[in-house]
C-alpha cells in the first residue's frame, strides 16, 4: 500500500485542502438585493472591496475545511488597474452564451490528502482586456462562439507569465508553498508577488464579536493568532514588506457611508495600484495580510518563492524544504502508479492524471444557512421584507457547512445534486470515503426537504433533477468493498432509509394525473424539449416524458437492488425489495398503456421513444422529435442471477406469484422466465427487439452517434428542423451542435446536438449491463450501415473509445477538445494542459461552456480505468458491469 494510501482514511490529513472558490461574488448566497438578481448585488468590480458573507475566493488558494483562514495568491504585472486577486469572467448577462471564465488556469496534480497539490495560471504581462471581452462578447450574439482571452491577442507575443503554484504537507498542519514563475516573452518583465492570507470575517455578523488578527515579525513572519486554529505562521523565505490591512467591506467606496474601521479589504490593491500609504495599516497588524515580492523576471527565465504555513514555531522553516516536496511529489507518483495498473498509454495516464486532480482542485467549502440568509444577521442591515418570497424560501431547514465536490469552481461554485452522483463514481477509485460522505451528505435532514425532495442547486433547490442517487450510491458502495474487501452496510442502509423518502416525493409530486407516467420538469437537461420543461404548458396541456417516466423505473430497480443487498444480512428488506420490484412494472406497464386507447410512449411507427401532449380533450400526440430523452428507457435495467434469488426466498416467492397472477405486467418484463447465460434474469423496459431498434438510431451516423460519442440530439435537424404548430404557436428545434442559440436555463448551456458525458456513461453502463443477460453472439451493427457487428459490451467500450478521444492526441498530435486554436493544439506551453468542458461540440468534439467543469467530466477518469480491475466486483453481482476500457477501435 503506498503512504498516501495509508492517509487516506484519516481525515485530519483533509483539514487544509484546496476549498476556496474561484468565485464567490454573483452567488445566490451572496446575494441580499430585494429582487433576487444575484448577478448584479455582488460583482467582479465590487468584489475588491466586499467582504462576504459565506465563503471566500482567490486564485490556487487553499483554507482550513471551516474556512476561517485563506492563503491565495496576488499578482500585479504593474499594468493592470487592479491586483489580480480573482479570476475574471463574464456574468450570465454579459456573455453571449451566459456566465464564463475568461482567463487560463489548469489543475496539474492532486492527491486526496492533498499531500501534494499543483496547479498552473497563466498570467498576462499587459493589462488585462476586461473592456474588451465584456464589449467584444456583448456584439457576438446567440449564433456566434464566445469571444476568449486568446482572441484579444494578449498571448500572441508571449508576453505572460507561467505561475506554478505547489502545495506539499510536512504533516496535517504544515504546508509548505512553492510558486515557480517562468516568463515566457523574450523581454524582462516586472511582476509583484503578494502571497496573501486573511481571516473570513466573523465578527460582524452580530453573534460573536471575537476578533483575531495577524501580526508581523520581521519581513519575512506572519504571526497568526485565532483562538480555534493551531496555525501559528506563515513565512517567507524572501519578501521586502508585509502589507497589513482588514477583511471589512470598503463602505464609503461602495455605498458611500462611513467605514467600520480604517483599513479595507481592497486596501493593499490601493496602496499597490494607487499608492495610497493610509489604506495599509503602518501598526503592522489586521486581518488581512500580504508578503510584498517586487522582482523583474528576465527574460525566458524562471524563479522560484518559497513559504510555509505551519502550527510549528520554526527558527530554520526552509531547511530541508526540497526534500519534503519531493519525497511527497514521489508519493504522489506512487499513488497514481497503482491506480494506473494496466493503462498502457502515457497520454492516457496523463488525461487521467490531471482529471483526478480537476476533481480534487473543485473541493469546495460550501457554507449557505437558507433561514440566517433570508432573515439576515443581527450585526447587519435587515433584508428587504421582499425576500420573503424570494428563491429557496421554502428550505428554511437547509443549513450546510461542509466540503462539497464543486461542478466547477468559477461557472458552478455550488453543488448540484445530480452532477454530484457522477462525481463520486471517480472519487471512488481514489477516495472512496469522500464518495460515500458526499452521497450521505445530501440525505441528512439539513439538506434534505422534510418532505423527501433533495435540493437541485443553489439557484432553485425546488428544480428537479433525475433521481440518480441511489444508483450512485449502490455503485460506489460495490467499489468501495472491493477495495477494502468488506461492504459498508451502515453507508447503503442509512442512504436507502433517506431514498424512501425521497421516492415517496417523486410519485406523490410528479406523478400528476397518478398513472405512474412522470413530469419532472427539465430533469437537468435544459433546453433538449420544444417547450421549456420547468415552466406550465401554453393552454394547460400535460407533458409526458419519457426521460422522467424512465428515470423512475431506473430509480424503482436501484432502489430493489440495494434492498436484496441488505436484505442479504437483514431479512426485513425482502419486502421492500418486492415493492420495488412491483413499481417498476407498473411503470413499465404504463410506459405502454397511457390511456382508454393503449396510447404509449413507445411509437410503433418509428419504434422510438418519445415524450407525449396530453391534451385538454384527453387525447395523447407525440412529440416526435429524436432525442437522448428516447433513449433513457435504457437506463432502467437489472440482471439477477439465480444464486441471489435462491438466498432470498420471500422475495423470490413474492416476485414468482406477483409474474404469475398479473400477466398483463410480466408480459412487460423482458423475458423473465427465460433464462440467461449463467442462469441470470433480466429486469428491463426494453425487450431484445426494442433495444436493438433504439441502439440502431443511437449508433447511426447521420443521428446520434458522432465521432466523440452520442450527441444529445439527432444530426438529421441540423436540415430538416423540427416544426409544430400548436394552438396557433409554431415551434422550431434545430440541431444545434455547440453552443446554445436561446436563453432557456440562462443560455449557457445546450442539449440539442452536443455531446454530454453523464448520458453517454450511462449508456455505457446500461449496455454492458445488457451484454451479462444475452450472451455475446447478441450483436448490434456499429456503426449503423458500416457492415461490422459488435456485441454489447464491445458497444459500450467503442462508445468509450470515441469519447476518450475527445482530450487523447489524435494523428496529428493535436486534442479535438483544444478546438479551432492551434496555439492551444501546437504550443508546447498549452497542448498538454487538459481543460475537462461542460460538455461537447457534437461534431468536432471542440469544449463548450464552463471550462473546468472536471466535475461529471471528470468520469472520462472511470473510463479509461481497464476493465479487468473490477472483475472480482462482476463476480459478486453480476448486473454492476465492470469499468470502461476504452480498447476497441472506434474508427
Amino acid at each position: 500500500m503506498s503512504e498516501e494510501s495509508k492517509r487516506v482514511p484519516d481525515v485530519t490529513w483533509k483539514r487544509w485542502g484546496p476549498y476556496v472558490s474561484n468565485r464567490e461574488w454573483g452567488v445566490v448566497r451572496e446575494d441580499y438585493s430585494a429582487n433576487g438578481d444575484a448577478w448584479n448585488y455582488t460583482s467582479h468590480s465590487t468584489a475588491e472591496a466586499k467582504t462576504y458573507r459565506w465563503g471566500e475566493e482567490g486564485i490556487c488558494g487553499i483554507s482550513d475545511d471551516k474556512q476561517q483562514l485563506v492563503f491565495s495568491l496576488g499578482l500585479w504585472n504593474k499594468k493592470d488597474e487592479i491586483i489580480k486577486e480573482r479570476f475574471f469572467g463574464l456574468t450570465n448577462g454579459q456573455g453571449n452564451h451566459g456566465e464564463d471564465v475568461k482567463e487560463y488556469y489548469y489543475y496539474l496534480d492532486n492527491t486526496p490528502t492533498h499531500s501534494y497539490m499543483k496547479m498552473l495560471y497563466k498570467y498576462p504581462q499587459n493589462a488585462f482586456p476586461y473592456q474588451d471581452l465584456i464589449e467584444k462578447n456583448a456584439l457576438a450574439g446567440k449564433e456566434n462562439p464566445e469571444y476568449e482571452l486568446i482572441d484579444t491577442g494578449i498571448f500572441d507575443q508571449n508576453e505572460y507569465f507561467d505561475v506554478f503554484v505547489e502545495y506539499a504537507k510536512e504533516t496535517q498542519e504544515d504546508i509548505l508553498i512553492r510558486i515557480t514563475v517562468t516568463n515566457k516573452s523574450e523581454n524582462n518583465s516586472p511582476l509583484l508577488l503578494l502571497p496573501t492570507i486573511w481571516f473570513r470575517n466573523s465578527w460582524s455578523w452580530g453573534y460573536d464579536v471575537y476578533k483575531p488578527v495577524l501580526i508581523g515579525e520581521g519581513l519575512e513572519q506572519i504571526r497568526i493568532n485565532h483562538k480555534d486554529l493551531t496555525i501559528k505562521n506563515l513565512y517567507a523565505k524572501q519578501s521586502s514588506n508585509i502589507l497589513f490591512c482588514d477583511n471589512e467591506t470598503n463602505k464609503q467606496r461602495l455605498y458611500q457611508s462611513s467605514n467600520d474601521g480604517k483599513f479595507c479589504k481592497d486596501g493593499i490593491n490601493d496602496f499597490i495600484v494607487n499608492g495610497n500609504k493610509n489604506s495599509i495599516n503602518p501598526d503592522r497588524s489586521g486581518t488581512k495580510a500580504s508578503f510584498l515580492i517586487d522582482e523583474i523576471i528576465a527574460a525566458n527565465a524562471t524563479q522560484i518563492f518559497e513559504f510555509r504555513l505551519t502550527d510549528e514555531d520554526l527558527s530554520e522553516p526552509f531547511k530541508e524544504f526540497d526534500t519534503i516536496f519531493e519525497t511527497r511529489q514521489n508519493e504522489a507518483n506512487e499513488f497514481y502508479a497503482n491506480i494506473q495498473k494496466g493503462i498502457d498509454s502515457e497520454d492516457e495516464k496523463l488525461v487521467q492524471r490531471q482529471a483526478f486532480a480537476g476533481m480534487l482542485w473543485s473541493k469546495q467549502f460550501y457554507h449557505y444557512n437558507v433561514e440566517k440568509w433570508l432573515k439576515g444577521d443581527p450585526g447587519e442591515i435587515p433584508p428587504p421584507k421582499s425576500r420573503a418570497n424570494i428563491r429557496n424560501q421554502e428550505w428554511d431547514n437547509f443549513n450546510s457547512l461542509n466540503i462539497i465536490s464543486m461542478p466547477d469552481k468559477w461557472e458552478y461554485p455550488w453543488f448540484a445534486t445530480w452532477d454530484l452522483a457522477f462525481h463520486t463514481l471517480s472519487f471512488s477509485l481514489i477516495d472512496a470515503d469522500f464518495a460515500k460522505q458526499q452521497l450521505k451528505l445530501l440525505t441528512l435532514e439539513w439538506f434534505m426537504h422534510p418532505n423527501g425532495q433533495l435540493p437541485a442547486y443553489e439557484w432553485n433547490f425546488s428544480d428537479v433533477n433525475p433521481p440518480v442517487h441511489a444508483w450512485a450510491a449502490f455503485r460506489v458502495f460495490k467499489i468501495d468493498e472491493v477495495i477494502k474487501g468488506k461492504p459498508d452496510l451502515e453507508f447503503l442502509e442509512g442512504v436507502f432509509q433517506k431514498l424512501l423518502m425521497n421516492f415517496t416525493w417523486w410519485v406523490n409530486k410528479k406523478d400528476v394525473n397518478g398513472n405512474n407516467i412522470f413530469e419532472g420538469g427539465f430533469l437537468g437537461m435544459d433546453n433538449v424539449g420544444i417547450f421549456d420543461r420547468n415552466q406550465p404548458l401554453p393552454n394547460a396541456e400535460n407533458l409526458e416524458q419519457a426521460d422522467g417516466t424512465s428515470w423512475m423505473a431506473m430509480f424503482a430497480l436501484n432502489m430493489m437492488r440495494i434492498a436484496m443487498e441488505l436484505a442479504l444480512y437483514n431479512k426485513v428488506y425482502e419486502d421492500l425489495a418486492t415493492k420495488f420490484f412491483e413499481h417498476f412494472l407498473h411503470i413499465a406497464y404504463a410506459l405502454d398503456n397511457m390511456g382508454e386507447n393503449d396510447f404509449a410512449l413507445w411509437d410503433e411507427e418509428d419504434e422510438f421513444f418519445y415524450d407525449a401532449l396530453q391534451l385538454k380533450n384527453g387525447t395523447n400526440m407525440f412529440l416526435r422529435i429524436r432525442t437522448i430523452v428516447g433513449l433513457i428507457p435504457m437506463f432502467a435495467v437489472e440482471v439477477i442471477d439465480e444464486e441471489m434469488l435462491n438466498k432470498l426466498p420471500a422475495f423470490k416467492e413474492r416476485m414468482n406469484w406477483v409474474l404469475k397472477n398479473k400477466p398483463e405486467l410480466a408480459l412487460l418484463v423482458s423475458h423473465w422466465e427465460v433464462k440467461g447465460d449463467d442462469s441470470k434474469h433480466l429486469l428491463s423496459l426494453l425487450r431484445g427487439h426494442r433495444l436493438k431498434k433504439l441502439l440502431e438510431r443511437m449508433l447511426n451516423e447521420k443521428e446520434f452517434l458522432s465521432d466523440y460519442g452520442v450527441r444529445a440530439m439527432s444530426k438529421e435537424y441540423e436540415e430538416n428542423p423540427f416544426y409544430l404548430k400548436l394552438d396557433g404557436t409554431e415551434y422550431c428545434v434545430k440541431y444545434m451542435p455547440a453552443e446554445s442559440n436561446s436563453d432557456m436555463f440562462g443560455g449557457n448551456s445546450n442539449w440539442r446536438g452536443p455531446i454530454w458525458f453523464p448520458v453517454n456513461f450511462l449508456i455505457m453502463e446500461s449496455l454492458q449491463r445488457f451484454f451479462f443477460y444475452y450472451s455475446p453472439d447478441f450483436k448490434v451493427e456499429c456503426p449503423t450501415g458500416s457492415g461490422d457487428f459488435l456485441n454489447l459490451i464491445e458497444i459500450a467500450e467503442f462508445l468509450g473509445t470515441r469519447l476518450a478521444n475527445i482530450f487523447l492526441m489524435d494523428e496529428n498530435g493535436k486534442r479535438p477538445f483544444n478546438g479551432q486554436y492551434p496555439r492551444f493544439q501546437e504550443d508546447e506551453n498549452f497542448k498538454d494542459y487538459i481543460l475537462f468542458y461542460e460538455y461537447f461540440h457534437g461534431d468536432t468534439g471542440r469544449g463548450v461552456g464552463a471550462s473546468h467543469q472536471t466535475g461529471w467530466t471528470g468520469l472520462i477518469a472511470k473510463i479509461l480505468q481497464p476493465r479487468f480491475k473490477e472483475m472480482k466486483m462482476v463476480k459478486a453481482q453480476t448486473e454492476t458491469p465492470p469499468e470502461t476500457g476504452a480498447k476497441v477501435d472506434a474508427k
